[in-house]
């Protein structure tokens, strides 16, 4: 367990913060003269992670990236604390509480029944769980009012990189793996193979997924890049695949060991963030990224709270929000046809228009 206690960020943000901050019910930092740091609000806004930490390139990283960006408009400090194991979830949260957090944002899935446990025992303060319903008793209600949870329908998003895998594979095969089967992690998997047999059913095609037929795959049993995962990427990869779609933060990493020691030219697809940008090592390999607004949304909750506008309804991610989407091809954009271009944004037209479903837990 790693505690940090961030000082506010100020500088570019910080004209839109004051303006935003005089238009709602909290009162405006006084600055300081001679350039020094804003006077801090009366609000502390803390977050916690998942066993990936919060430099995983993807989810973790993203969400605090929110929080830190609410914070600085805000004039805030904010408390993170990133949790090692599975054994930390409640110790973590039990800890944020005790040092007096107005709002904690709990990141991913893995830490929604410790949530709605400190929220339910906490009624006064707010939480903010990512990449989960607090529905632990899984009848559609959540079972802590005082939860936001923040939800992104990625099937959506990962249908257009299902199709663009099976129109630019010269394979006919492509692949899948997760890190644990959790429905945040298969609802990417349901939406790529679904894509693909879209492709297949408008092309005539036989392009196969290997690694998820839609109710059972491939999965490391965790999301820590590790041999676990090399072993499952690699076990993909020999059975012929030419792009491959890891799923679960950092287990990416392990999926490109297993494409250098292939030796074979694979294209990786990305998620949560364009790995592209947040991790240049992946540029010669990532074809493109299933994109989760969890930075904007994280933001967006946590800055509502600060200016005392808490809102706990939950939030879901689409195409037709921009909480989810795909990320440019960056260096694979030569390999891209002009026409697979075109059919996927008709795609997305068409499934934000309803003209094209696309099924998922969240649908």
């Amino acid at each position: 367990m790693t505690i940090s206690i961030r000082k506010a960020a100020t500088g570019g943000l910080a004209t839109l913060g004051a303006v935003v901050l005089l238009a709602g019910c909290a009162s405006a930092p006084e600055e300081e003269t001679g350039g020094e740091a804003a006077e801090t609000v009366d609000y502390l806004p803390c977050i916690v992670s998942d066993s990936g930490g919060f430099d995983d390139k993807s989810f973790n990283q993203l969400s605090y990236e929110g929080v830190e960006e609410a914070a600085g408009e805000l004039g805030a400090d904010f408390i993170d604390v990133e949790s090692n194991a599975e054994t930390d979830y409640e110790p973590n949260l039990e800890n944020l509480v005790a040092q007096g957090c107005d709002t904690i944002v709990s990141v991913g899935f893995a830490l929604s029944a410790p949530t709605v446990d400190i929220a339910t025992a906490n009624p006064d303060l707010e939480f903010v769980l990512v990449d989960d319903a607090a529905d632990n008793d899984f009848d559609g209600n959540k079972d802590a009012d005082n939860v936001k949870p923040l939800l992104y329908d990625t099937a959506q998003a990962a249908f257009l990189a299902g199709y663009l895998a099976a129109g630019y594979s010269e394979a006919g095969k492509v692949g899948t793996f997760g890190g644990m089967e959790f429905p945040t992690v298969t609802i990417f998997m349901d939406g790529f193979k679904q894509g693909v047999d879209y492709y297949n059913d408008e092309k005539g095609a036989d392009v196969e997924v290997v690694g998820w037929d839609g109710s059972t795959g491939s999965f490391t049993g965790g999301f820590e890049a590790n041999q676990d995962a090399k072993n499952v990427a690699q076990n993909i990869i020999d059975q012929g695949v030419d792009v491959l779609l890891p799923v679960g933060g950092p287990i990416y990493q392990s999926a490109i060991a297993a494409i250098d020691d292939s030796g074979e030219e694979i294209a990786l697809i990305g998620v949560d963030a364009d790995f592209y940008e947040t991790d240049p090592t992946t540029q010669p390999y990532v074809l493109t990224s299933i994109l989760k607004g969890m930075k904007v949304s994280t933001y967006e909750a946590v800055l509502a709270a600060g200016m005392d506008e808490w809102d706990p309804e939950t939030y879901i991610g689409t195409l037709e929000n921009e909480g989810v989407g795909i990320a440019p091809f960056h260096d694979f954009e030569d390999a891209v046809s002009d026409e697979l271009k075109q059919e996927i944004e008709d795609l997305k037209a068409g499934i934000i228009d309803g003209s094209i479903e696309v099924t998922s837990y969240l649908s």
